[in-house]
């Protein structure tokens, strides 16, 4: 099976390396062997081996007939959903670490797979170390589940604990939490609770036999950096 990659970032990068460094596992368990053909990205990697299967016209992955898997870990909404749903009607299978693009995107492409009769996985857009989505839709699927409860957002949790418990400042823990990789260059997602909501979204959908679209969901829960500040006031 020859896969392509889309975006050669952290998570990309890390796809690439773990069916290289675990081929023969893989394949073992997959029963047949998977190869990277492809990797888009807009930037070259010289003196990277990847290099050689660096592109950076998806066109040329849509009309490769041996392409069977797309591995979406772009992020951001657009352009993915675009190239995942051109690589849904023409055929191939998805697998998305994209919670932005499932949450909004993800009862439209899941009807596009089912009609090409493919895959979409999203396995990682929710606690794929755990993991989580597959429990639910099948190890749990004779329970009514009436509740989730758990740490959602890793860069919340870090700070919050530092906060609570030491009495860090929001803005000298938030560098912090930067600096040593917990959050991101722009943390807007996280701290203004967008990334909860969309992992929220994902979880209740998986249980609602529907898609509950992020817009449903209270607001309060993407107003997080205005509740810690107003905590950590409290703290003080």
């Amino acid at each position: 099976m020859k896969i392509a990659v889309l975006g050669y970032g952290t998570v990309g990068s890390g796809v690439v390396e773990v069916l290289d460094v675990n081929q023969k596992l893989i394949a073992t368990r997959a029963k047949e062997e998977i190869e990277v053909k492809y990797v888009l990205d807009l930037r070259n990697f010289p003196g990277d081996k990847i290099q050689e299967k660096i592109v950076h016209d998806y066109e040329i992955i849509l009309n490769d007939p041996e392409i069977g898997i797309v591995v979406e870990v772009m992020g951001g909404v657009e352009p993915a959903n675009t190239f995942v749903r051109k690589a849904l009607e023409a055929g191939k299978s998805v697998v998305t670490s994209n919670k932005a693009l499932v949450a909004k995107h993800g009862s439209a492409l899941l009807k596009t797979a089912r009609e090409k009769n493919v895959n979409f996985l999203f396995e990682a857009s929710v606690g794929g170390g755990i993991p989580i989505l597959r429990a639910l839709g099948s190890s749990l699927t004779g329970d009514e589940i009436e509740e989730i409860a758990g740490i959602l957002n890793g860069t919340t949790n870090y700070m919050m604990t530092r906060m609570f418990y030491e009495g860090a400042n929001y803005e000298e823990v938030l560098r912090e939490a930067q600096k040593n990789g917990f959050a991101e260059a722009d943390p807007t997602a996280d701290v203004e609770g967008q990334d909860a909501c969309r992992k929220i979204a994902i979880l209740a959908s998986s249980q609602e036999n529907t898609w509950i679209l992020k817009k449903f969901i209270p607001k309060v829960l993407q107003k997080s950096q205005q509740k810690i500040c107003s905590m950590q006031r409290l703290w003080e």
